[in-house]
């Protein structure tokens, strides 16, 4: 099995901000909207910028002040059964989300490192991320 790493969300105060800096400073392009803010790509990899407000995150303790920064990371998996076992078998914990009944459908499901990091697993891929460059999917 091989995972590729072609998402993170990052939580910012300021959705349009962030995507000017990450338009100037490395040259994304916005990809399309996500349900919180937008998704950037650099033609490889997916980056969400999120604007919780003060809304709940998913999979961060509530009660905390704001959350800002890096909320999770998204691996493209070729097996998403074989990639959820290992994983649970490495020590991550079910957060959230599950596998669509209909194949060809967008979805990511959240789990838990043992140190407490948020990341995704799917294998229908990100808008504007690429599994493997060079290749047509």
């Amino acid at each position: 099995m091989s995972a590729k790493l072609r998402h993170i969300a990052i939580s910012v105060p300021d959705v349009a901000a962030a995507q000017a800096f990450f338009e100037e400073a490395f040259g994304m392009t916005k990809a399309g909207d996500a349900g919180r803010g937008v998704y950037m790509t650099d033609g490889v990899m997916n980056v969400a910028l999120l604007d919780f407000s003060d809304d709940p995150v998913p999979g961060i303790e509530p009660g905390h002040e704001r959350f800002l920064g890096l909320y999770h990371f998204g691996m493209w998996v070729e097996d998403f059964d074989e990639a959820v076992e290992r994983a649970e078998r490495a020590g991550a914990a079910f957060v959230r989300g599950r596998k669509p009944d209909e194949p060809n459908r967008y979805y990511e499901v959240k789990y838990r490192t043992p140190d407490g990091v948020v990341f995704d697993i799917t294998s229908s891929g990100w808008v504007g991320a690429v599994r493997d460059p060079g290749s047509a999917d």
